[in-house]
C-alpha cells in the first residue's frame, strides 16, 4: 500500500478528475509559488466523524502542507456543530450540509461559506412497510439535535411531497443512541444515513431506502455539503483561505480519482473500521463534479426553501450576501481553466 509520501510526490492530487495531467500539475504549482506567503502558517481543523462525505477534510493536511501550511491541527469538538467551534474561533474551516450552516446562520451563529464540495450524499432509510415519502405520515423519524442534516434536511423533503413537517412527523431527538439500535428496537420508522454508514446498513439489511440523495432529483442537482470557514479568519487572510480552498478542492478530486488509496488512509488513521464499507462510501458519493455545479445555486435552493416552511428568518438573498464568500472558488476555477 503506497504511504501518503509516495502519493504526494506522485502528483496525482493534482491530475486527478479531468485536470489536464502534468500541465495542470505545473500550473497549480507555478501558481503556488507565484502567490505571496499565506498571512498564517497555522490551521485548526474539527476533527471530525468516520463518514466518507466528510473524506476530503480528512485527508486535507498533506495538501495544505504543500500549500504552505506548516502547523495543522485536529481538534474535537467542544460544541454540538461546526458552525458554533468555527464562531467562538476554536477551528479556522469546517465542512457541513448547506442546510444546517444555513439554520445555524440564521440563528445567529456567524459563518461563511465558501466553496461546494460535493453534491448529494445521503439516504432516507425506513421500515420495509413504508414504500414512499408521502408514507412518513404519523411516522417517527431521528435526528440527532434540531439543527443536525437530518432535522433541517428531511423537512424540506417531506414539505416537497406535501407533508407537513411540523405536524405530520413524529421527530425523535436523541444524540445519546445510535439510530441503528433505535431502528432496531422499533423506536424510530426512518432516519438519514451517510456513507459508510449507509453501506453497512445496506450488507445488514436493516431496513430499505425510500430517497437516495445521489441519485433522485432535485437532490441530486445541488451541492450539499459546503467548505465553510471562519469569519475573522476568512477576513483576515485571504491568501491564506485561498490556499484552503484551492486544496480543498485539490482533496476532492482525489477521493474521486485515487479510492482506494483514500479509503486505506481513513482506515489507518482508525477514522473508520472497515475498508469494503469505506470504500464503497466513496465510489457512491460524486466527488468528481464539483467544476459542474454552482455553490451559490445550492445556497439559494435550499434557504428559500426552509424560508418558504419558516425554519429561517432570512431570506436567501440575505443569507446569500451575509453568509457567502465565492471570490476564492472563483480564483481556484480560473487556475484550472474552469
Amino acid at each position: 500500500m503506497p504511504t501518503r509520501r509516495h502519493f504526494l510526490k506522485s502528483g496525482v492530487y493534482v491530475a486527478a478528475a479531468g485536470l489536464a495531467g502534468a500541465a495542470a500539475l505545473t500550473g497549480v504549482r507555478r501558481s503556488v509559488a507565484e502567490e505571496a506567503p499565506p498571512e498564517t502558517t497555522s490551521l485548526r481543523l474539527p476533527k471530525t466523524s468516520g463518514f466518507t462525505c466528510l473524506a476530503p477534510l480528512q485527508i486535507l493536511d498533506d495538501l495544505l502542507r504543500e500549500e504552505g501550511f506548516v502547523n495543522i491541527r485536529y481538534v474535537d469538538f467542544t460544541a454540538p456543530s461546526q458552525e458554533e467551534n468555527l464562531a467562538h474561533g476554536e477551528v479556522d474551516f469546517g465542512q457541513d450540509f448547506v442546510s444546517c450552516v444555513t439554520y445555524l446562520m440564521d440563528a445567529g451563529v456567524p459563518t461563511v461559506m465558501l466553496a461546494g464540495v460535493h453534491p448529494a450524499c445521503f439516504e432516507l432509510r425506513v421500515r420495509e412497510s413504508i414504500r414512499s415519502v408521502v408514507e412518513l405520515k404519523g411516522k417517527r423519524v431521528w435526528a440527532a439535535w434540531p439543527a443536525d442534516g437530518s432535522r433541517t434536511m428531511l423537512p424540506i423533503i417531506a414539505a416537497s411531497v406535501g407533508l407537513d413537517p411540523s405536524k405530520d412527523l413524529e421527530w425523535v431527538i436523541d444524540f445519546k443512541h445510535d439510530p441503528k439500535d433505535l431502528f432496531a428496537a422499533g423506536e424510530i420508522d426512518a432516519f438519514m444515513t451517510l456513507p459508510p454508514w449507509a453501506q453497512e446498513l445496506r450488507a445488514l439489511n436493516v431496513g430499505h431506502v425510500i430517497l437516495n440523495s445521489a441519485l433522485d432529483r432535485p437532490w441530486s442537482q445541488y451541492f450539499c455539503c459546503m467548505l465553510i470557514g471562519n469569519v475573522d479568519f476568512v477576513r483576515r487572510n485571504p491568501i491564506a483561505t485561498k490556499r484552503v480552498v484551492r486544496a480543498m478542492m485539490r482533496a476532492t478530486d482525489v477521493c474521486a480519482a485515487k479510492p482506494d488509496w483514500v479509503a486505506q488512509s481513513l482506515v489507518d488513521r482508525d477514522i473508520w473500521p472497515r475498508y469494503d464499507y469505506v470504500r464503497q462510501g466513496l465510489d457512491d458519493v460524486s466527488y468528481r463534479v464539483w467544476r459542474d455545479y454552482d455553490s451559490e445555486d445550492a445556497v439559494r435552493f435550499y434557504a428559500l426553501r426552509m424560508h418558504e416552511l419558516g425554519m429561517i428568518k432570512s431570506s436567501p438573498d440575505k443569507i446569500i450576501a451575509a453568509g457567502t464568500d465565492w471570490r476564492f472558488i472563483k480564483e481556484v476555477r480560473r487556475e484550472l481553466g474552469i
